[in-house]
């Protein structure tokens, strides 16, 4: 064991060197003088990998920690709700990335919440307050789905490593800070790619272990023995009350897709020249195939029932169902998986930091390029710091819950500004007020009730679309012309 030990620490290490090293060759984007290189790589990704880091960034901590946990806890809805997530991508990718894209270009946006200050005008001192507070609730709601991403690959460095939790953790996001440091969104993005090639491999693994151990019938007959409310469920638990709450998993991945801030941005790094169905063939295939991986909970359950957490599915799988060397190799390509997720989050809410809130609070600032691109490094520091804090001393909490309160209630702040925007434009105050209503009503509902954890988003984002109209009708406020600049 002690080998194995060691070949997992090399591993380790050895990915660790090759992600430092694309962000070193990913920091020739970041140009001193042009923010663009940092905020959204030049806007220079092309459809490959422009699709790789959209997948594995959807595809992460929570596909390969959270969701087994959830499919052994809940059964086969959680299969069939992670599924809907790649239909979802290719919709979104082939509908709303290309209006998204053109629209940011030529209001010269690098951010989502400097897209939406900007879309709606107004003045400078409404844009301004726009800008702000996207950017406040940016940060907040995305350092909590942070938390839940660096608990995540901390916990699976652990227990590959032998070592702490809170070492794991910190060993993690100061890797991913430093190269993300290093290269900004290309950084992000190159190593995405590479990390999504390393997800496709474990999940085929997994999947020819896992029925080459059991047939899909014989799978089907040993969980009925166990509970047949895991094939037959009674409710979509923990999507809804109702069978049919599951489907609205659909609509809610796409809205994920097109309207998240840590989604969207790779909308606005795409290459002019980029067609968007060359980028959906690639997230087709590469998002079905990860969609397979809640199984492993399902397979878990059937061996090992009684499990005191259900997140410790997929690590119990590793060191249960593999040769150590392969589970090995297995598991440092899911802390990529993990690691593609927090990289992104770590961007997003670093560039909401250093660019959206600083100039919405100091708009006349005359900082070279080179101090601001020191400024949005530091930034990442600083946040990636801030979200190992929340990890050590938040309470206890399932993962994809907590990414679902993070995510989910960004999702209802956004969706008006971002997505409502683009077929019926409001304005600044309607674009305020339906932040501020999604916060509010999407969080109540995942906080205090017991609504299922789609269903708690998905109210929030009709609450604020509908906010978002009413108010900008009643404002009657009409937006001046919209000067494009640079970032």
């Amino acid at each position: 064991m002690e080998n194995y030990a060691l070949l997992n620490w090399a591993l380790l290490l050895g990915s660790f060197g090759v992600l430092i090293f694309i962000g070193y060759l990913s920091s020739r984007v970041v140009k001193d003088s042009d923010e663009t290189g940092f905020l959204v790589a030049g806007r220079s990704l092309g459809p490959f990998v422009g699709a790789g880091t959209i997948v594995a960034t959807g595809f992460s901590g929570w596909g390969f920690m959270g969701s087994p946990g959830v499919a052994y806890e809940f059964g086969s809805v959680e299969v069939l709700g992670n599924f809907f997530f790649a239909p979802a991508m290719v919709i979104a990718v082939l509908y709303f990335a290309h209006f998204l894209r053109r629209r940011a270009e030529e209001l010269g946006s690098c951010t989502i919440p400097e897209y939406v200050s900007q879309l709606h005008g107004g003045g400078q001192l409404l844009e301004r307050w726009v800008k702000g507070v996207a950017a406040t609730i940016t940060i907040v709601l995305l350092l909590v789905f942070l938390t839940s991403q660096i608990k995540a690959v901390g916990l699976l460095g652990a227990s590959w490593l032998g070592i702490e939790l809170t070492e794991s953790a910190l060993l993690m996001i100061s890797v991913i800070i430093l190269y993300t440091m290093l290269g900004g969104l290309a950084a992000v993005a190159w190593t995405d790619t590479l990390m999504v090639a390393g997800m496709g491999i474990g999940a085929v693994v997994m999947m020819v272990q896992i029925f080459t151990d059991v047939s899909l019938t014989e799978m089907i007959d040993r969980l009925n023995a166990v509970d047949p409310e895991l094939l037959n469920p009674s409710t979509s638990a923990p999507y809804g009350d109702s069978k049919g709450s599951v489907f609205l998993v659909l609509p809610y991945a796409f809205l994920f897709t097109a309207v998240l801030p840590y989604m969207a941005v790779r909308f606005l790094a795409f290459k002019p020249t980029v067609k968007m169905h060359q980028v959906a063939i690639w997230v087709a295939p590469m998002g079905c195939l990860l969609s397979l991986v809640p199984i492993v909970g399902m397979y878990v359950r059937i061996a090992h029932p009684e499990l005191a957490e259900a997140d410790q599915a997929m690590p119990v799988y590793l060191a249960t169902f593999l040769h150590p060397a392969l589970a090995g190799i297995i598991t440092l390509f899911i802390l990529f998986a993990m690691k593609s997720t927090a990289n992104s989050l770590l961007h997003t809410v670093s560039s909401a930091a250093s660019h959206d809130l600083r100039t919405a609070l100091f708009p006349n600032s005359k900082a070279s390029g080179a101090r601001i691109l020191w400024i949005n490094r530091i930034w990442v520091a600083i946040l990636g710091f801030v979200g190992f804090l929340m990890m050590l001393y938040a309470p206890p909490f399932m993962l994809s819950w907590l990414g679902i309160l993070g995510s989910g209630t960004l999702l209802a702040v956004m969706i008006g500004p971002v997505f409502i925007s683009s077929f019926w434009q409001g304005n600044g105050y309607g674009a305020l007020a339906a932040m501020l209503a999604g916060l509010m009503t999407s969080g109540s509902f995942l906080l205090f009730t017991e609504v299922g954890w789609v269903e708690g988003p998905l109210y929030g984002c009709l609450v604020s679309s509908v906010v978002y109209v009413t108010v900008s009708k009643l404002t009657q406020v009409v937006s001046g012309g919209v000067v494009a600049r640079s970032c």
